[in-house]
């Protein structure tokens, strides 16, 4: 990003003082390029599998002199760009962007000659020099580490327009999602910060639609909180660089937040084109021939009327969605996930934090969309919730846990896929169910599905029961 809404704070500038602080943390161990695989235990002894996929390039040696980039035997870029969206190329060695935590390369192993055929010339190891810094055989590797509490903060992913043919996504060069238009607009991104179409000439008229993928029955009914601020922010942005007529086609306006409101009168002021309406076609201008010049067909409900604007660019204002693998995250870290594909917080109003996993908490997009100060004040109350368990030094326990009672077990195992907890392990060398009172809430789901009545539940046992209802009677 450029610039944030709604101060218009260089993004960079906030962040990587914030990301060269976590590093230099003696109190903080970063792992980048690695993934969690596998979670065991309970809220004060959580073992955590970690991969650490291979860079091929070894951290503790590398200088972020980047001599193997220019060295590589592909003389100029040639792969598409993960982190420009696919506007821009690298090479198969690589730095992942400017200001990379930590400043080390990586080696594409799905492009690098060396490691798909074995039959390069190792021109990036002969400019490393004596520093052997880079490692071909490097392979990937499991760490485990014990923690007491965990934060999951994984975020979202952008929404796909192409499940939206009629926006012409894919179809039309001219048709941008708002974060490739975010790298344009960049002085580091593809384009050194000039906003070019695919013909390399600036556009002078700008359509940016709102809310695609977001308040839609046909995709995703949630509102994305963020894509009205990021798209007045955008046209802004637009409006200075290229001096184009920038028209937005929004539903409603939504400015929730300090200063939000006053950022979208402050855009409205300026001379953008505010059109209440949802787009219903974007097609090729049939008068301009092969120029590429679009035409974006919206309803105008506040003039009542049908209106075709022709545009030189369309810009989408993509919403947010869950990751692809949120259900394999919530496997892993034992979360539930709402209707939408969020990870579901154990309260929305007095526990928007935690899980129903003792321990485990949620912070940022991963639980729903929200703008950056929101996700910065929900990571501040996760670190404070997990602090606070560690300060504390123990767990309380509520007593109506449940027990198995191994001469009555059967070994059934029906009870173990039922425990929403995942409290429920089964002993090979004993054939028996047991049941780990620090994950058990006492749900009383397993006492009630044991076919054997071999699950009993602290303070609701059989004798328990029976004698209050003896008490009640005898009062009656």
């Amino acid at each position: 990003f450029d610039k944030t809404f709604p101060t218009l704070d260089c993004a960079a500038c906030v962040l990587t003082p914030k990301m060269s602080a976590v590093q230099a943390n003696e109190n903080v161990t970063l792992w980048t390029y690695s993934e969690v695989v596998k979670v065991d235990g309970y809220v004060g002894n959580y073992t955590v599998t970690v991969k650490r996929k291979p860079r091929y390039i070894i951290e503790d040696l590398c200088t972020g002199c980047l001599e193997c980039v220019e060295a590589c035997v592909y003389k100029a870029p040639k792969f598409a760009d993960e982190f420009n969206l696919g506007l821009g190329k690298r090479k198969p060695v690589y730095l992942p962007f400017p200001q990379a935590i930590p400043l080390v390369a990586v080696i594409d192993p799905e492009t690098c000659i060396e490691l798909k055929t074995g039959k390069c010339k190792k021109t990036c190891v002969e400019a490393c020099g004596d520093r052997q810094a880079i490692d071909l055989q490097q392979k990937e590797e499991f760490k485990e580490i014990q923690v007491g509490t965990i934060i999951v903060a994984t975020g979202f992913r952008t929404f796909d327009p192409r499940r939206i043919p009629y926006y012409g996504y894919g179809a039309y060069p001219n048709v941008y999602t708002a974060l490739e238009v975010e790298r344009l607009i960049n002085a580091a991104g593809p384009t050194n910060g000039e906003v070019l179409l695919r013909n390399g000439k600036k556009p002078k008229t700008i359509g940016i639609i709102h809310c695609v993928g977001s308040r839609d029955e046909n995709t995703n009914r949630w509102c994305s909180r963020v894509c009205c601020l990021y798209s007045l922010n955008l046209a802004h942005l637009l409006q200075e660089r290229t001096d184009a007529e920038v028209y937005n086609f929004y539903i409603d306006i939504r400015t929730p937040g300090k200063l939000m409101e006053e950022f979208y009168h402050r855009i409205a002021e300026e001379g953008i084109h505010l059109i209440r309406g949802k787009v219903a076609d974007v097609y090729p201008d049939p008068s301009d021939g092969a120029g590429g010049k679009l035409i974006i067909q919206a309803e105008d409900t506040l003039m009542n009327r049908i209106r075709r604007v022709p545009v030189d660019m369309v810009v989408l204002s993509v919403g947010l969605e869950p990751h692809a693998d949120a259900q394999e995250v919530r496997r892993i870290f034992n979360m539930s996930c709402g209707t939408e594909g969020f990870f579901l917080e154990r309260h929305p109003k007095l526990a928007p934090v935690n899980t129903f996993t003792d321990g485990i908490f949620i912070a940022g997009c991963c639980q729903g969309p929200k703008d950056i100060p929101d996700s910065v004040a929900q990571a501040g109350a996760a670190a404070a919730e997990a602090m606070l368990l560690i300060d504390k030094g123990f767990i309380e326990q509520e007593p109506n846990t449940a027990f198995v009672m191994e001469e009555a077990c059967s070994g059934c195992k029906s009870c173990l896929p039922l425990c929403p907890y995942k409290a429920i392990t089964f002993l090979e060398d004993k054939q028996k169910a047991s049941i780990n009172e620090a994950l058990c809430k006492g749900c009383g789901t397993c006492v009630a599905s044991c076919p054997s009545g071999s699950i009993v539940q602290n303070l609701f046992e059989d004798q328990e029961i029976f004698s209050e209802i003896e008490g009640v009677l005898a009062v009656a």
